[in-house]
């Protein structure tokens, strides 16, 4: 048994505990881009391996009862023949060449896609913030009610994440997350994630079926990868608590982009150049969108001033 590969997966899980995505988006093109293995067959064994880790994270939200069934039930309905049907058009594409070249291109996007829904994930969260500090937005009561399923959009978003989950393995996780976030805002933080835990079981279990009965799986793969990726997520997610998941999330935003356009076959000079200018540009970027929102221009900044407020307080208390 490959310990590279187990201790690979173990890494990724830490990721996934740590921000609650990443799993597909990450563990595909790590096993495409540093162990070597094909793509298809990384698709296959990735969502076989997923298929036997997604219910034990969807067991605790139904536990503590933060899920919403009703959202559950229209992604599902969309998603599972969507999940299968990817899986049938990634393999009528043709010859084994035309295969492989055909799912880098499409995780290529789909990873880049991620990317982008990550930094556009953040953005929804900070100007959540925003509204609510400046008093423009209601703030929202603690036992929020139920919100009102939207069905078409919901089934529609239901249907492209089980098509990319099919085809690249990459979307449960990230790609329908970001579009629940965009349809229903007013769902808590605990049950949008635990919603999309939930309908991402029965939807990786028909893309892992699919790929059993006409893909690549390789056990080999798939084995290390369930016994890095479970004590890694469990790790992560009790580190979850001490580490901030801004800094991890937009590190892996970074990783998705690079990984995406090197599937996508884009050189290692070019690959570098998109990096650099991310990483100084997105900063940047990042840095006015703050500004823009009424906070300082970096996280450091923000912290060192409620620091500071705490402690005169604490001083006020003290000559009181």
């Amino acid at each position: 048994m490959d310990l590279g590969l187990i201790l690979a997966a173990a890494g990724i899980g830490v990721v996934v505990g740590l921000t609650g995505m990443g799993g597909g988006a990450l563990m595909t093109p790590t096993l495409v881009l540093f162990f070597g293995i094909p793509a298809p067959v990384a698709v296959s064994s990735d969502i076989v391996a997923a298929a036997a880790m997604k219910p034990f994270g969807s067991w605790v939200h139904i536990r503590n009862k933060t899920v919403n069934w009703q959202l559950v039930r229209l992604l599902v309905y969309g998603s599972v023949p969507a999940a299968f049907l990817g899986v049938l058009l990634q393999h009528a594409v043709g010859n084994p060449e035309a295969v492989e070249a055909f799912t880098k291109k499409a995780l290529g996007v789909a990873l880049i896609i991620a990317s982008a829904g990550l930094l556009l994930r953040a953005y929804m969260r900070l100007r959540e913030r925003a509204r609510s500090r400046d008093g423009s937005a209601a703030p929202l009561p603690k036992d929020r009610p139920d919100v009102v399923p939207r069905p078409i959009p919901t089934i529609i978003v239901g249907v492209i994440g089980g098509v990319m989950v099919g085809l690249t393995s990459v979307g449960s996780g990230s790609l329908i997350i970001i579009a629940l976030m965009a349809l229903y805002p007013a769902l808590k933080a605990s049950q949008l994630v635990g919603t999309d835990l939930v309908q991402a079981v029965p939807l990786v279990v028909s893309a892992a079926i699919a790929h059993l009965m006409f893909g690549d799986v390789d056990w080999e793969v798939t084995i290390p990868v369930i016994l890095g990726s479970i004590p890694g997520t469990y790790i992560g997610a009790h580190l979850s608590s001490r580490v901030g998941g801004g800094l991890v999330r937009r590190a892996l935003a970074m990783v998705l982009l690079i990984s995406g356009l090197k599937m996508l076959g884009v050189s290692n000079a070019l690959t570098l150049a998109a990096l650099a200018a991310a990483l100084v540009g997105g900063t940047l970027a990042w840095a006015l969108i703050r500004r823009s929102l009424g906070f300082s221009f970096f996280t450091w900044q923000d912290k060192r001033a409620r620091q500071a407020a705490k402690d005169a307080r604490a001083a006020e208390g003290k000559e009181g």
